[in-house]
């Protein structure tokens, strides 16, 4: 029972403090995830990311009912999206409703503003640990070299990120397939 408690709870946390949509809340949820819970690797949270991120539909709750299913099955999964979404909705009807009475007002217009670069700067420590991580597992030349690619293929080429990301996949595990042999055949010599 405690599991579900849990479940709630995080997700109860990341849906009403993930101010901005999905992209606001994936730092929110991988420190639930992560950190708090230990649910999982932050590895793992990473390669959940790039597939959910691939497939249709909001970001927070695919990761919400992937962390759920993972812990207590569809009821689990469950349990978690509704957590995430139901408060959020509710809270979204009553502030709707503050906004519209007060939408003249400066004061609330700047209390928007100022949320916006927090946003950014938890994204930005986020996919700078997301970095950090690739370029301590591939090395600085290979981790830079693949980031260029990334980038070429996403924005010069325009390929749809569900490509490049099932590119990378695929290039992840030809490389760390042959890395394994090498350091197998290393240790025997």
């Amino acid at each position: 029972m405690s599991i579900y408690k849990d479940l709630m709870i995080a997700m109860f946390r990341t849906g009403m403090l993930g101010y901005g949509g999905g992209p606001a809340t994936v730092p929110l949820i991988r420190y639930e995830a992560v950190t708090r819970y230990k649910w999982m690797q932050d590895d793992e949270f990473g390669e959940v990311l790039a597939i959910a991120n691939a497939l249709p539909g909001p970001i927070a709750t695919k990761l919400a009912a992937y962390l759920g299913y993972r812990q207590k099955g569809a009821l689990g999964a469950s349990i978690a999206v509704l957590a995430h979404i139901v408060p959020t909705c509710v809270a979204m009807v009553a502030l709707l409703s503050i906004i519209t009475a007060l939408s003249s007002s400066t004061i609330i217009a700047g209390m928007i503003g100022a949320v916006t670069p927090v946003v950014a700067v938890m994204l930005g420590m986020m996919a700078y640990e997301f970095g950090e991580k690739a370029v301590k597992g591939l090395g600085k030349v290979l981790g830079v070299l693949l980031f260029v690619l990334s980038f070429v293929m996403l924005q010069l080429i325009e390929l749809h990120s569900a490509i490049v990301i099932g590119v990378f996949l695929a290039y992840g595990a030809f490389h760390f397939r042959v890395l394994a042999r090498y350091r197998k055949q290393k240790a025997k010599a």
